[in-house]
């Protein structure tokens, strides 16, 4: 499964595309996602960047002010599980 370790590891546009490959390859190989279908997936990603500062608020990190590749690659693991 797309990790949060690998999303933090996107630096790049190019980094940004395998991590969604990533995420693709997961859905197509029948992951277990709480969001598996695209209205219920874009739902959550728009949840989940609202309330994005307590993410990092609780991971201890600081909130990104230019958001980096590694925001939307975040932002798209975290729609795959975010309620």
């Amino acid at each position: 499964m797309a990790s949060p370790q690998e999303a933090d590891t996107v630096q790049s546009r190019e980094d940004l595309v395998r991590y969604v490959k990533s995420l693709h390859q997961e859905l197509i190989n029948g992951a277990d996602w709480e969001n598996p279908t695209l209205d219920r997936y874009l739902e959550a990603l728009a949840a989940w960047m609202d309330s994005s500062p307590g993410f990092y608020r609780n991971m201890g990190q600081p909130e990104p002010v230019d958001a980096t590749w590694s925001f939307p690659a975040h932002a798209l693991g975290a729609a795959t599980i975010y309620e």
